[in-house]
């Protein structure tokens, strides 16, 4: 792990409806690093990024995000960090290059025209700057997604299952891309589904029933799920972890 931390957070919680669907995390990241953060459906993962950039306020916890209180300095957070949601979150309606003059716009960016055209280069979107993201594939609108969340050079990029329902290919051209923005500093922590994705993270999140499970490199991760070196892989330790807590949530609940 790096030196500097990105992350440090203790005690992240929230619930929704007296359900605690965040149950005290601990995290930490360091700077440029890439960080698997995985977990059925409903774990936590999603709450958890909102609470992370500022978009939802938390029931408990302290800790920082970039240096700042991501509780306090909740305004200034957003303005340092890029959320890829996991539904795709720009208008139909507008064409690619109309989608990010909006969110330059929004951050109120200087020379926008300079800084879109740079965005649409970057992403391989050019020679489709004008057609309508409506009509684009999974894979373009996931491209357009990422051009408009690095518009405003983000140092942490948190990516909610970014490359659900995308082809192979393009899955492959986007992670080579988020390795690229880790080598600039980048600190990117993405939810995925994947096992192929994971084993392409630095390290990896375990989480389940609002509680981390694990969290380390691959090695450690099966170490935590009691697989020996050569004995299982990243799978089989998801569904032991998993049933483990399984096991322990349904005790606690009885």
């Amino acid at each position: 792990m790096s030196g500097e931390l990105a992350i440090d957070v203790r005690g992240l919680a929230k619930q929704f409806g007296g359900r605690k669907v965040v149950d005290g995390i601990d995290l930490r990241v360091g700077r440029g690093r890439i960080v698997g953060f995985l977990g059925p459906n409903g774990s936590g993962k999603t709450t958890s990024m909102r609470m992370l950039c500022g978009l939802l306020t938390p029931d408990a916890g302290e800790g920082s995000c970039l240096g700042l209180d991501f509780r306090r300095e909740a305004a200034a957070l957003k303005r340092q960090v890029g959320y890829m949601t996991q539904k795709f979150g720009l208008y139909d309606d507008l064409s690619i290059r109309q989608n990010l003059d909006f969110v330059a716009r929004l951050f109120e960016l200087p020379q926008r025209r300079a800084v879109v055209d740079q965005a649409l280069a970057r992403l391989g979107l050019t020679s489709r700057q004008h057609q309508l993201a409506g009509a684009l594939s999974g894979g373009w609108k996931q491209r357009l997604s990422l051009a408009a969340c690095l518009l405003h050079e983000p140092r942490l990029l948190l990516l909610d299952e970014p490359t659900a329902g995308v082809d192979p290919k393009a899955r492959r051209e986007f992670w080579d891309e988020i390795h690229a923005l880790a080598q600039q500093g980048i600190t990117v922590l993405v939810a995925t589904h994947y096992m192929d994705e994971a084993e392409r993270c630095n390290e990896l999140v375990f989480i389940a029933y609002g509680e981390v499970l694990a969290h380390g490199t691959q090695a450690e991760v099966l170490a935590a799920a009691g697989l020996a070196a050569g004995q299982g892989n990243l799978e089989d330790a998801f569904i032991r972890l998993i049933a483990k807590a399984r096991d322990n949530f349904a005790e606690a609940a009885a």
